[in-house]
């Protein structure tokens, strides 16, 4: 809900299945497919305290103040997902066969590192401090909306991955993302 009247609206086609997204600032209920979720967008650079908790954007306050999931993420940082999202997700996971070791490596790992937190009034979730040492967390941190999840990465890994990633954003082709480019 946009208490500020500032309101984007987009529709996609993908696939042949449309969507729209109404975004706020950041953060959007977006709906995909006939599910209603929030959408992350941006980038934020919030200190890490002595305590190892974070103050969560503002943006993003809303849509995980019923409780979130942080787990190991890829590339060494950590994924954060509302709570209902992760569970949906893990549902989805079921489906995996048990008879591919891919399968049960990613699941493991992604479950095993997972903490159901819930952010304080103030808006800050303590990451614990397994966490904290998989994704080399120290004071500065970098926060980036990706879409359904949340990201937080090191401040200094975040900037370094950007510097190699931004060239090979540039030249991707349709190929990588079929449809919707």
């Amino acid at each position: 809900m946009c208490t500020d009247g500032v309101d984007v609206v987009a529709a996609v086609v993908d696939g042949g299945a449309k969507w729209s997204m109404v975004a706020h600032r950041g953060s959007a209920r977006g709906r995909v497919g006939g599910e209603v979720g929030p959408v992350f967008l941006g980038t934020h650079y919030p200190k890490l305290d002595d305590k190892g908790r974070l103050f969560l954007p503002a943006r993003y306050r809303e849509p995980l103040q019923g409780g979130l999931v942080m787990t190991k993420g890829q590339e060494r940082c950590l994924y954060v997902f509302p709570r209902d999202h992760f569970f949906d997700y893990a549902k989805k996971l079921e489906a995996a066969p048990l008879s591919s070791k891919g399968a049960r490596d990613y699941v493991r790992v992604l479950l095993s590192g997972a903490s159901d937190e819930l952010p304080d009034r103030q808006g800050r979730v303590t990451i614990p401090p397994p966490l904290r040492t998989y994704a080399g967390l120290t004071r500065d941190c970098a926060v980036i909306g990706a879409n359904t999840r949340v990201e937080i990465w090191d401040g200094v890994k975040w900037t370094d991955y950007l510097g190699s990633s931004e060239g090979a954003y540039a030249d991707l082709k349709e190929e990588v993302l079929p449809g919707l480019m």
